[in-house]
């Protein structure tokens, strides 16, 4: 898999609160953007930024994803955090205050002690998501996640069933995820799709709006595609920055025909930061009464939040500044725990992610939305550059629209 289905929207744009008005400006002050007050919807809004949590419990999958961050192959990996250390993982990261932990993987359901150490997280109040390919989501296991407290359930779709199955590399992997989503809101659990947006499966994103309305899914997560792990093989896969502008524009559009007939479905983009200005010059473009409203809330939002609002923890312990960094461990929680981890500014990458705006270069430093944006992702600059600061070549915003003449 590609990204996590962080329901803290840290790295998420999202579509219907800012562009249908399903939020407004004053939502959040009225719990003073304290991230143990908010409630999940209004996460990304927080002041604090305390972080979101992945934790990828396990390396093996199941599937054969092509763009999967994690190199996840069907075998059984050695080193991982044993039940002990995970359960002092989850300890920290509740007394640190993490207001979320995100079971990934891998496949997470392949972890034998997934539901205690989830079971765990929810006992100590955090709210606790689980990031999966939906085949291993039976009746019985759905129950189970709805026994423990499991705020949601994200499954990746990259497609219709042809496009999804060849995506994931084995034959019947929408059927199983489409019977696995199923399965779940038979228990009343909510959950929603994952979609990895590329040139192999853009034109699906109308019938994947239909698939939405089909099954009474509420939530889909449009994700930009990061050049990580084999993600990192897909560069030329990628859309162009016309292409981009063109899927943006549809999702909006369909966002907007959804709320128009009265299916306020949670529609959100993620992994480009860039959506955020985009979005708001559109409205400007329109005459949105809502757009000012709508930068207050980007603003709030702040643009990329690697090494502040979300960190990762891998299979073996080691902490990154997100799920896309695994090539730069900022330290390992066998040694240190991760809340002593997040906060040691000695460590030179963590201290320059704590202020990146100031580091960023290029366009990104010279760029007006620069407070929105925060110079996007770092990890895709340096896939492409070789430079950590460079600008973010999944950037699609104009030099006008960005303020260079």
């Amino acid at each position: 898999m590609l990204g996590g289905e962080v329901q803290k929207e840290i790295f998420m744009i999202g579509i219907s609160k800012l562009y249908c008005g399903t939020v407004e400006a004053s939502d959040p002050l009225r719990y003073e953007r304290h991230s143990a007050k908010l409630p999940s919807h209004l996460l990304q809004f927080s002041a604090d930024k305390k972080p979101v949590v992945v934790w990828n419990v396990g390396q093996r999958c199941n599937l054969k994803c092509v763009h999967c961050y994690s190199q996840s192959r069907n075998k059984k990996y050695k080193g991982e955090l044993t039940t002990e250390e995970g359960r002092k993982l989850i300890e920290d990261l509740a007394r640190f205050g993490s207001p979320v932990i995100l079971f990934s993987g891998g496949e997470p359901l392949l972890r034998k002690d997934l539901l205690p150490l989830a079971q765990l997280a929810t006992d100590f109040g955090m709210r606790a998501v689980i990031s999966t390919n939906g085949t291993l989501i039976t009746k019985r296991i759905a129950r189970e996640l709805k026994r423990i407290g499991l705020s949601y359930v994200g499954v990746s779709l990259d497609g219709m069933q042809a496009t999804n199955d060849r995506f994931r590399g084995v034959e019947g992997a929408f059927v199983a995820a489409l019977k696995g989503i199923r399965n779940c809101q038979e228990a009343g659990i909510k959950v929603g799709l994952r979609f990895t947006i590329n040139r192999w499966n853009a034109l699906d994103i109308p019938e994947i709006f239909n698939l939405l309305e089909q099954e009474n899914i509420p939530r889909v997560c449009f994700y930009h595609l990061v050049y990580a792990g084999r993600g990192s093989q897909l560069v030329e896969e990628d859309l162009d920055n016309q292409e981009t502008r063109k899927v943006v524009n549809l999702i909006i559009d369909r966002t907007r025909d959804l709320h128009q007939r009265n299916k306020p479905l949670e529609v959100l983009t993620v992994d480009n930061h860039a959506d955020g200005p985009y979005l708001y010059l559109r409205m400007l473009g329109e005459n949105s009464a809502r757009a000012d409203e709508v930068l207050t809330l980007l603003r709030m939002n702040g643009g990329n939040s690697s090494g502040v609002g979300i960190g990762c923890v891998s299979w073996d312990g080691s902490v990154h500044a997100d799920q896309f960094w695994r090539h730069y461990s900022l330290g390992n929680v066998r040694q240190h725990p991760f809340s002593e981890i997040w906060q040691d500014t000695h460590e030179p990458l963590m201290a320059k992610l704590k202020e990146k705006k100031k580091h960023v270069k290029g366009r990104c430093a010279s760029c007006r939305w620069l407070d929105v944006c925060a110079g996007n992702f770092r990890v895709r600059a340096e896939a492409v550059t070789g430079d950590i600061w460079a600008p973010d070549p999944a950037c699609y915003l104009t030099d006008k629209e960005i303020g260079i003449r």
